[in-house]
């Protein structure tokens, strides 16, 4: 898999897939018949945010390798995978990082045969009746309108599954718990306002719009644009990761997660500030057994923030990330 990289980025990621000494060792991987697919899609995913224009070709190539290696989709609207463009303080550019999203999460676990059921949904004010954490029992009365429910307050989160064999765990996080989650693990995401050079109005005022539209760079978090799906996949992975199974491909995936990939498919946590309006949080890596270091945006007065720069459209994933 170790193909050459030459001025990559200097030319566009159509000309540097279509360089025979790249091309032929990206078919050697994805194969012929897929080939073509794999080109389409990826330039597809980079020709829709135009910060990733500006990632290294091999890293953009690497991540979108390691989502085709999970047989998973690189489009933004299927909500699988995402690749992220950040700085790389170490090399002084930009690197594309794998970033798995929760519906991403869900394939990987169906594939495994041993989920009977596996669901993970936010829940609205006025729908929850009683959460029993002892007994993994909850008792919910839906918003039969689907219009009224999406419009409703987000109170809370909700995941479970069960096996084959009848095992079953469930969770339940309130949107304050979660939170505070995000404001422990993502250096990205502030529960309060922060002061400094560049400071940010609290979640709540954010929320309410209560903040400088000029200042968008600054709230460019996945915690700030999707809070809802960032939200579910903390979820699953707590849930996974603690009493589901984990096949090769999950593991993979879980380990490789806002990771730069490298070219034997090994990921490189980089020192790194978000770039634009698609920065992730650091999600709860850090809170977990296997993780490792990531300086994923820097605090609110630190110089080395990029400069401001308007969001693309766009550049905001589909809910599942």
């Amino acid at each position: 898999m170790a193909y050459q990289v030459q001025n990559a980025n200097k030319v566009s990621i159509a000309a540097y897939l279509t360089s025979d000494a790249v091309k032929n060792q990206i078919n050697k991987v994805v194969g012929g018949k897929d080939g073509d697919r794999f080109f389409s899609s990826l330039m597809s995913a980079v020709a829709t945010n135009p910060t990733l224009q500006e990632c290294q070709n091999a890293s953009l190539v690497n991540a979108a390798l390691l989502g085709y290696a999970l047989r998973l989709s690189p489009s933004p609207q299927l909500g699988h995978f995402y690749m992220v463009p950040y700085n790389d303080k170490k090399t002084g550019g930009k690197v594309a990082q794998f970033q798995l999203g929760y519906k991403g999460y869900i394939q990987l676990a169906l594939r495994s045969g041993q989920y009977r059921k596996l669901n993970v949904l936010p829940i609205k004010e006025g729908e929850l009746i009683h959460w029993d954490p002892l007994n993994e029992e909850i008792d919910i009365k839906l918003i039969d309108d689907e219009e009224s429910r999406e419009k409703a307050p987000t109170i809370g989160y909700y995941a479970s599954f069960e096996y084959l064999n009848g095992f079953r765990k469930a969770l339940y996080w309130s949107k304050e718990k979660m939170i505070s989650h995000a404001d422990r693990y993502s250096q990205a995401f502030s529960k309060n306002a922060t002061s400094g050079r560049y400071p940010k109005v609290s979640y709540a005022d954010y929320e309410a719009g209560n903040y400088n539209k000029r200042d968008e760079w600054l709230y460019s978090s996945f915690w700030y644009k999707d809070f809802d799906g960032m939200a579910m996949k903390t979820m699953l992975r707590q849930l996974i990761s603690k009493w589901g199974i984990m096949s090769i491909d999950m593991e993979k995936a879980y380990t490789a997660d806002q990771g730069a990939i490298d070219r034997d498919m090994n990921p490189r946590y980089v020192d790194n500030t978000p770039e634009g309006a698609i920065a992730s949080a650091q999600d709860e890596i850090s809170a977990n057994a296997n993780s490792q270091a990531i300086d994923v945006a820097p605090a609110a007065d630190q110089p080395n923030i990029p400069a401001p720069a308007p969001a693309p459209a766009d550049e905001t994933p589909d809910p599942g990330f």
